[in-house]
C-alpha cells in the first residue's frame, strides 16, 4: 500500500478522532454549580442555557465533521482528484489556468458542502439562543462577497506561488515565502480600509463621554490612531466584542455596537486598554513575526513534495503537476500546523494575560475589567470551565475565570 496514502488516512481519521475525544471531555467537564466570580451575573436558568448552547455546538460540529470526513477519504480512495484533473487539462489553457481551474473547483465544491452546516448553524442555533440577527440576504451576500475575495486574493497569490515554483528553481520556496509576506503585509494595511467595509459599517464614536474618556486615555499612554469606531455587528449577532486593526496612520480600535449599548463607560474604556496594551507590549508584531517564519517553513517543506511520484500515487492521479502538489501538500501538513497553532495559542494566551495587566496598571479601574470580562462572558453565553485539554489545544485567549483571578492576585486591593 502507498506510504503517503496510509499517512494522510492516518491523519484524517486521527484528527476526526482526536477532536471527537477532546469535544467529548470538554462536554463532561462542564460544572453544574455557577462559580462564585460570577454570582450576580448569571441567574440559573441563564447559566444552564450557556451549557446548553456549547453541548448543541459541540453535537453539531462532531456531526459535520462525521459527515464531511468520510466524504474527503472516499474522494480520494476512489480517485476524484484525477477526475477533475482531466477535466481541468481538457481545456489546454496552460499550467496556471488549469491550476486555477482545479483548484477553484475544489475550493467551489467545499464551500457549497458547508453552506447546509453554515444555514443550521446560523439559523437554527443561533437563532434559538437569541444571537442570530442575520437575514437571509445578508447572509447570501456574505457568501458572494467571501467567495469573490478569496477568488480574487487566493487567485493571485496561487498564481504567484505557482509561477515562482515553475521559474525559480531550487531556490523557489524562499522566492515565494517573500512575495507571500509582502502581499500579507499589504493586506494587513488595505484591510481595515478597502476589505472590512465590505461587510459592516463603520462609523466614528459619536460625541459624548466614553469618547473624551478613551481619548483622555489614549493621550495619557501616547497612543495615537486614526480613531475609535464603532461596527454595525448587530446586523447578524447580538454577541459583543472589540478588536484592533490596521497599521501606522490606519491604526484604529473598533468596538461592537453590541458591546456599547451593554456597558459602562470605564468597562469600555478597559476593554480598550486591552487592546492597546496589545500594541504597547509589541503582541502584534510578535504574532506577525511568528507567522512569518511558520509561512518560511511551510514553504521549505512544501518544495520537497512538489511533484513526488508517490504522493501523486495517493491521490490515484495519472500525472503529477506543481498546481496539485500545492493542493495535495495541505494534507500532509495539518499535523505541523496542528503542533504550531498549539505554540501559537499558548502564546496568544500569554499576550492576552499581559494585555490585561497592562489595562488594570495603566487605567487604574481593575474591577471595571472584571465586569467587562464577566458581562462579555454573560452576553455570549462562554463556557466558564473549559476542560484543560481544550484550552491547551485550541483556546488564543485563556478562559474567563482564569484571567480574572490573575487580576485579582495582581490586585488585591483595587478588586
Amino acid at each position: 500500500m502507498n506510504l503517503f496514502l496510509v499517512v494522510i488516512l492516518v491523519i484524517l481519521v486521527g484528527n476526526y478522532l482526536i477532536d471527537l475525544i477532546v469535544e467529548r471531555l470538554n462536554v463532561r467537564y462542564l460544572k453544574k454549580d455557577l462559580p462564585k466570580e460570577f454570582e450576580g451575573y448569571y441567574d440559573a436558568e441563564k447559566y444552564r442555557k450557556s451549557q446548553e448552547y456549547l453541548i448543541e455546538n459541540t453535537r453539531f460540529g462532531i456531526i459535520s465533521d462525521t459527515v464531511i470526513t468520510p466524504i474527503i477519504i472516499a474522494f480520494i480512495l476512489f480517485g476524484g482528484f484525477n477526475m477533475v484533473d482531466r477535466f481541468a487539462r481538457d481545456f489546454n489553457l496552460g499550467t496556471i489556468p488549469t491550476g486555477l481551474i482545479f483548484t477553484g473547483l475544489f475550493m467551489l465544491a467545499f464551500q457549497v458542502l458547508l453552506i447546509p452546516f453554515s444555514i443550521y448553524d446560523t439559523f437554527i442555533i443561533e437563532e434559538k439562543y437569541g444571537f442570530n440577527k442575520t437575514t437571509p440576504k445578508t447572509f447570501i451576500l456574505d457568501i458572494l462577497k467571501t467567495w469573490s475575495l478569496v477568488g480574487i486574493i487566493g487567485g493571485i497569490i496561487f498564481c504567484v506561488v505557482l509561477l515562482l515554483f515553475e521559474k525559480t528553481g531550487t531556490w523557489a520556496w524562499f522566492y515565494c515565502w517573500s512575495a507571500i509576506v509582502i502581499l500579507q503585509i499589504l493586506i494587513a494595511f488595505v484591510a481595515p480600509v478597502v476589505i472590512m467595509p465590505l461587510f459592516n459599517k463603520f462609523s466614528p464614536l459619536e460625541d459624548g463621554e466614553l469618547k473624551e474618556e478613551i481619548k483622555k486615555y489614549a493621550k495619557s499612554q501616547n497612543f495615537k490612531m486614526k480613531g475609535v469606531f464603532t461596527m454595525d455587528a448587530s446586523k447578524r449577532s447580538t454577541k459583543s466584542n472589540a478588536f484592533f486593526t490596521g497599521f501606522g496612520k490606519f491604526r484604529r480600535i473598533v468596538l461592537f455596537d453590541t458591546l456599547i449599548e451593554r456597558h459602562e463607560v470605564k468597562e469600555l474604556v478597559s476593554v480598550l486598554a486591552h487592546e492597546i496594551g496589545h500594541y504597547k507590549k509589541r503582541h502584534i508584531f510578535k504574532s506577525i513575526l511568528v507567522s512569518i517564519l511558520t509561512t518560511g517553513l511551510m514553504f521549505y517543506i512544501l518544495s520537497v513534495f512538489i511533484n513526488n511520484k508517490e504522493l501523486f500515487a495517493a491521490f490515484k492521479m495519472e500525472k503529477t503537476s506543481i498546481y496539485a502538489s500545492l493542493f495535495f501538500f495541505g494534507f500532509l501538513y495539518a499535523p505541523v500546523e496542528q503542533i504550531l497553532s498549539i505554540f501559537a495559542n499558548m502564546l496568544s494566551r500569554k499576550y492576552e494575560y499581559e494585555a490585561d495587566t497592562y489595562a488594570a496598571k495603566t487605567y487604574p479601574h481593575p474591577q471595571s475589567m472584571i465586569a467587562a470580562l464577566k458581562k462579555l462572558s454573560v452576553e455570549n453565553l462562554s463556557n466558564l470551565t473549559p476542560h484543560p485539554l481544550k484550552v491547551f489545544l485550541s483556546y488564543s485567549h485563556p478562559p474567563v475565570l482564569e484571567r480574572i483571578r490573575a487580576i485579582k492576585k495582581r490586585y488585591p486591593d483595587s478588586c
